[in-house]
């Protein structure tokens, strides 16, 4: 039975943010009640407050929800890596990239960002902070893997090479966010541009 209501819990809750982040697409964050998130996922305003107290804290939830996400899918990609360096780097940072606007838009994204900064001790700002260093560690075991395979050269600091492209592509999607102009398509091919020189540099050579 603890099963049971531990799994409708979740089932609620992901109901609840699935309703809001599609509800703040629609008419944006701003415009968006929190009486509107409730009637759109079916559950009272009471219950909805029985899991957030604002909707500033709906949105940390969403972006917890797709950085989760997004882990548990390069997840993969880490594990069993493509053999060239470069190829390796492109899938995870495109796979990063191709999830990023599932549950969050940019709009959403630049106040998760503009939140985090301007209030940096904040719950929020050490959770999107924790995120961003999980992101991180995940580039350096990408890069650790290379090596332990043969195609970065030895002696190289996959760690420190992991963090310099964590705050590449992190960079780049700011600059994305930032630009509504700017596709996916076109943040990827900026970014693979980028990590080609890079990819040549580590990479023990014929394997790239």
């Amino acid at each position: 039975m603890t099963g049971l209501r531990a799994k409708q819990k979740a089932d609620r809750n992901r109901r609840i943010l699935e309703a809001a982040t599609s509800l703040f697409r629609e008419v944006g964050y701003d415009s968006a009640r929190i009486e509107d998130i409730a009637e759109r996922a079916e559950v009272s305003v009471g219950t909805l407050y029985n899991y957030y107290e604002n909707k500033g804290d709906v949105l940390v939830a969403a972006v917890s929800m797709e950085v989760e996400e997004v882990l548990e899918s390069g997840k993969a990609i880490v594990e069993n890596p493509p053999l060239g360096t470069f190829e390796a780097l492109q899938a995870l940072i495109d796979q990063y990239y191709d999830h990023s606007l599932v549950y969050l838009n940019k709009e959403m994204w630049r106040i998760a960002m503009a939140t985090a900064i301007q209030q940096p001790e904040s719950p929020f700002s050490r959770r999107y902070t924790d995120l961003d260093k999980r992101l991180c560690d995940q580039v350096s075991v990408l890069v650790q893997k290379l090596q332990l395979r043969g195609a970065v050269m030895p002696g190289i600091d996959a760690v420190a090479v992991g963090q310099m492209a964590f705050n590449n592509l992190n960079m780049m999607f700011i600059e994305f966010v930032k630009d509504e102009a700017m596709t996916l398509e076109m943040l990827k091919e900026r970014v693979a541009r980028q990590y080609r020189p890079l990819a040549l540099l580590i990479s023990r050579t014929g394997i790239q």
